[in-house]
């Protein structure tokens, strides 16, 4: 198998459109069950480039929900892999969705310690201008430096997330 090429693109206003299209037929197939999507990742960062994969969190109350939200989330050609390591943030795969911009789907409960990180780091990129030219720079730098190597690309970010973290107490 090639390698995946790390492609980091500068912002792209179209990405806000590319979730709320996803988030419709989310919100369309999962009712009442989804107490919040939210667009989270590099591309919900106006200014911040990115990978152009578009991170979402669908929010349930908590597992007692999670068997119907497989069932509805099945439905519509998404399927479960489990939480890949990650307490409390179950991942999900799709096929046939050529209609929507590529993403990665997450389902987490609204206490989860990983939900809450996204949402943290996503907030205060967005209310810290600097540190989203610093993270874009950083990123930039990263593709290509290691344009085939995920893992070294994301080892190359990962002191700037650390130093996120740190600032935000998490």
């Amino acid at each position: 198998m090639a390698a995946k090429h790390v492609v980091v693109l500068p912002y792209d206003d179209q990405w806000k459109q590319d979730f709320l299209k996803i988030k419709t037929e989310l919100a369309d197939a999962l009712g009442q069950l989804a107490t919040g999507i939210e667009h989270v990742g590099s591309t919900s960062v106006e200014g911040l480039s990115a990978k152009p994969v578009i991170d979402i969190d669908v929010v349930i109350k908590d597992y007692s929900v999670f068997d119907n939200v497989v069932i509805a989330l099945e439905k519509i050609g998404y399927r479960h892999e489990g939480n890949l390591g990650i307490p409390e943030r179950e991942a999900f795969k799709y096929d046939g969705k050529e209609h929507l911009k590529k993403h990665h789907l997450y389902v987490c409960p609204e206490d989860s310690e990983e939900l809450k990180r996204h949402i943290a780091f996503r907030d205060y990129l967005r209310s810290h201008p600097d540190a989203v030219k610093e993270y874009s720079r950083i990123k930039e730098d990263g593709a290509r430096m290691y344009p085939y190597d995920i893992d070294r690309y994301i080892e190359y970010k990962s002191p700037l997330i650390d130093k996120i973290y740190k600032e935000i107490g998490i």
